[in-house]
């Protein structure tokens, strides 16, 4: 029998970047996925896959405690994936409140209506390799300390850290994701470096890297990504898992502008030029995982390749653009 065949699966961020691809997953999959849904995505992946029809939608706020305790309640929930969170690392750097108070008290709110709750039976936060702050040594992995500088990786260091203190403290089901840069289909910030170049690609503009180009990074295909949280959620209760946390990537990271060139490369289009603007500001210079804990206790690999991912994605904003003449 499917694992989510009938589960009742609480979502938040359910309508974001990500979380389209996980809900798409687990609507396919028999659940029965209730959205906690902040601003309506009218334009968004998460209509086009018509995911609006068939899922129960909640509107309002991750930070209205009240709200999170009645969902869970209503809908007799069973699974919770905490997604949502304010995303952007230059956002954070320009609104810092606003994203340490979403992303901490939002985790908080979260968590303690599950420890109140005794029908949830797994949990589910994601966390970022961002939380690891900068390091000397890598490929960060699991035992590495948490120690972000930045607003943005401060405020998923302390989400991670509140995740693993209520396993432990109050022996609750949960186990933590800490991903590296997803990319994919959907992802319409277009600060970030792969939708970005892409679109200066598709609009026969120069391609502009804000760092210098020689920072290294590891991108991960939101299906993969996908995939990573149901597995992980689907061994939280066989693995006994309280405040785990575990790293999904690739492990093949890649310098910026070798990046660029494989999209270009995806693109064909041999007229693109690349603009090195050397403007970022509170971003860690190189930075990637080791996945080897996930592979072993999960038995969990990718399934995508950067160039099939990449692939995939290029195609996908083609589309977009062609239906979205204004985008």
């Amino acid at each position: 029998m499917n694992f989510w065949n009938n589960k009742n699966v609480f979502v938040t961020g359910g309508t974001g970047f990500i979380g389209t691809w996980l809900v798409k997953d687990l609507v396919d999959n028999g659940a029965d996925v209730t959205c906690l849904v902040k601003d309506y995505p009218k334009d968004s992946n998460f209509v086009e896959l018509n995911l609006d029809k068939k899922t129960n939608l909640v509107f309002g706020d991750m930070l209205d405690l009240n709200l999170i305790k009645l969902t869970l309640e209503k809908y007799n929930i069973d699974t919770v994936f905490h997604l949502a969170a304010q995303p952007l690392v230059q956002i954070a750097l320009k609104n810092p409140l606003e994203t340490i108070q979403a992303n901490i008290m939002g985790t908080l709110n979260i968590l303690d209506s599950c420890r109140l709750n005794n029908k949830i039976k797994r949990i589910v936060v994601a966390s970022s390799d961002k939380a690891y702050g900068p390091s000397d040594k890598l490929p960060y992995d699991e035992t590495f300390p948490l120690r972000g500088i930045y607003p943005y990786d401060v405020s998923k260091s302390c989400t991670d850290l509140i995740a693993s203190s209520y396993g432990i403290t109050y022996n609750m089901p949960i186990a933590i994701t800490r991903l590296s840069n997803v990319y994919g289909g959907g992802d319409l910030n277009f600060d970030r470096i792969i939708p970005e170049t892409i679109k200066h690609i598709l609009h026969n503009e120069n391609i502009l890297i804000r760092s210098n180009g020689k920072f290294t990074r590891e991108f991960f295909y939101v299906k993969d990504a996908a995939n990573a949280y149901l597995t992980l959620a689907e061994k939280i209760n066989e693995l006994n898992l309280k405040g785990d946390a575990f790293n999904f990537g690739t492990d093949q990271p890649i310098v910026i502008l070798d990046l660029v060139k494989k999209i270009i490369d995806v693109s064909e289009n041999k007229d693109a030029k690349i603009k090195i603007l050397d403007t970022a500001k509170a971003e860690i210079k190189d930075q990637y995982l080791s996945s080897e804990k996930a592979k072993k206790t999960l038995d969990w690999e990718p399934k995508y390749s950067l160039e099939k991912g990449l692939k995939e994605t290029y195609l996908w904003y083609k589309n977009y653009f062609k239906n979205n003449k204004n985008g």
